[in-house]
């Protein structure tokens, strides 16, 4: 990784981060007590990482876990198109991330939709629109066992930590109808993941007091999981990668414990097709792509790795747009109709 990158971040941003990962919406006065910062001066430098594309909270629907459907796309294309694929597969709001690879697969895309047909209805269509892509297939994840949003900096002391996990609420959910703004609130939040009632106001055209209302109770329907996201070449993780392997079904969960004592692990899940177990880790450089596999191997030796595929580019991460670098470009393209498919 070049200077540049190493020296974008210091290690109070680091910590900010780290803080945020734990609560993305915690109060800029209960992060300054445990952070040791005056509330306003956290404020500032969140607002200078954001505007830089450095750190950003976004979030994601959430829904019926008996209908919403997960899936990983794998997507050939012809090369002299590739450019122009990956731009217009970034304008959909079904696709909610990409990542670019050299290995059998062009193209890896993380779908969500609000119910399994959807995709015949609404996905497939589009992608035989594309001109450009040859081939695609589909894996359906039948079981996230980790997923990005446990994912740690870990800047923090344990005690750091502690502090704040016990800040964070444990209502349980609320019950009732969503709002009927929840759909324009929900996509705000994804572009703003500490977006106030202030910004749904301006937004929606709400009163402030009904903005407020509404809000409060898009978040307290836990119907949106939210996440503090960082530019992982700036944060010293320049290397992705993921890997296929066959796994026997009883073995997937104790695997996916194992694999997250590495620290590295973005996203694990038992997925359909040839491979049933996948994940992903960011980490400090190829020669620890090796040192993963040989964990795996003295670790998981049932686990039959089949593929492993280093992620060259993410042009896209849960709605946001990124640049080359990795860095948030400020565009979003939210998840679209999932959102108001999550509408009475």
């Amino acid at each position: 990784m070049n200077t540049y990158l190493q020296n974008l971040l210091a290690e109070e941003d680091l910590r900010l981060i780290n803080a945020l990962q734990i609560h993305p919406r915690q109060t800029w006065t209960v992060l300054g007590d445990v952070l040791g910062q005056h509330p306003t001066s956290l404020a500032k430098r969140w607002n200078r990482l954001v505007e830089r594309g450095l750190a950003w909270i976004s979030c994601h629907p959430i829904g019926d876990p008996n209908q919403m459907s997960l899936a990983f796309l794998d997507v050939q294309c012809e090369p002299r198109t590739r450019s122009r694929v990956v731009r217009e597969l970034v304008a959909m709001t079904d696709v909610f991330s990409i990542e670019e690879c050299s290995r059998a697969r062009d193209l890896m895309l993380t779908v969500v939709t609000p119910y399994p047909t959807w995709m015949t209805e609404s996905v497939y269509p589009q992608l035989d629109a594309v001109e450009g892509i040859t081939r695609y297939e589909t894996s359906f994840c039948t079981k996230l066992h980790r997923g990005a949003y446990d994912w740690r900096i870990n800047a923090l002391s344990k005690r750091e930590e502690a502090s704040l996990q016990r800040a964070a609420p444990g209502s349980p959910p609320a019950r009732g109808p969503l709002p009927s703004h929840y759909a324009e609130i929900a996509a705000l939040l994804n572009a703003n993941g500490r977006a106030t009632a202030a910004d749904v106001a301006g937004a929606t055209g709400l009163h402030p007091a009904t903005a407020r209302r509404q809000l409060q109770r898009v978040l307290d329907s836990r119907t949106l999981a939210f996440r503090c996201e960082v530019a992982h070449r700036a944060a010293g993780f320049p290397v992705v990668c993921q890997w296929f392997g066959r796994l026997p079904a009883t073995l997937h969960d104790d695997a996916a414990r194992a694999l997250a004592r590495l620290g590295t692990l973005r996203i694990c899940a038992s997925i359909t097709g040839t491979a049933n177990f996948m994940f992903m880790m960011w980490l400090r450089s190829a020669a620890d792509v090796m040192e993963v596999e040989s964990y795996v191997g003295r670790h998981l030796p049932e686990l039959d790795l089949v593929e492993s595929a280093v992620i060259t580019n993410i042009p896209k991460r849960v709605g946001w747009e990124l640049d080359p670098h990795g860095f948030a470009t400020g565009r979003t393209v939210g998840p679209g109709d999932v959102w108001s498919r999550l509408t009475p």
